[in-house]
């Protein structure tokens, strides 16, 4: 979600929105003006997206299937959740292959001795997975539904594609209580008029 606030949350999200796009443009991944326009920049509720964070650019999303580029600045953290089994549907599965920089997930297993990431500072009680999967470009892992995980871009940022079965943003589960995914979601589109930004 965009910050909700007139001034500068929203030009830090700017700021990011256009980061984003020129990690996009040095890994040589083209997209159109008006896929830049409709990228979102998720800061899950919390109002620190340069910490706390997720710039996402929906390709399609199906009732079968999903892409997506996600596109992670410096040491950017997407936090700990999971994508639930809900009526006896099971949750998203999704893949994600590192298309440039790096990035490290935390997913269940045995805790990693030296991580090479950590939790935001101050938001460590809502990280409980610590098995350390870390993805270079060319390399991808697939989690499963109803898995916890969490991950971060590397020292340059990330980009990862993200193939998987249908997105239901809504129904995921953070370990966070303070996190709001979808609360007031907009995408940079929906509020850029006449080249400015446009308050929440």
């Amino acid at each position: 979600m965009l910050c909700g606030d007139k001034g500068e949350g929203a030009l830090k999200n700017r700021e990011i929105a256009m980061a984003a796009a020129e990690l996009l443009r040095q890994a040589g991944i083209l997209i159109t003006p008006e896929e830049q326009q409709r990228m979102e920049v998720a800061d899950f509720g919390l109002g620190e997206p340069a910490m706390t964070g997720l710039q996402i650019l929906t390709y399609v999303n199906t009732e079968r299937v999903c892409a997506k580029e996600l596109v992670m600045i410096p040491g950017q953290t997407c936090p700990e959740h999971w994508h639930p089994t809900m009526g006896g549907v099971p949750g998203k599965e999704e893949t994600f292959r590192c298309r440039w920089g790096s990035v490290s997930l935390y997913v269940p297993g045995e805790r990693t001795a030296a991580p090479r990431c950590r939790p935001p500072a101050g938001s460590e009680a809502h990280y409980t997975v610590a098995h350390e999967i870390h993805l270079q470009p060319g390399e991808q892992y697939t989690i499963y539904p109803d898995t916890p995980h969490w991950f971060q871009a590397g020292p340059r940022g990330a980009i990862v594609s993200e193939f998987s079965t249908r997105s239901t943003d809504e129904a995921d589960v953070f370990r966070d209580p303070r996190i709001r995914r979808m609360a007031g979601r907009e995408s940079q589109e929906s509020r850029v008029k006449g080249g400015k930004l446009k308050p929440a």
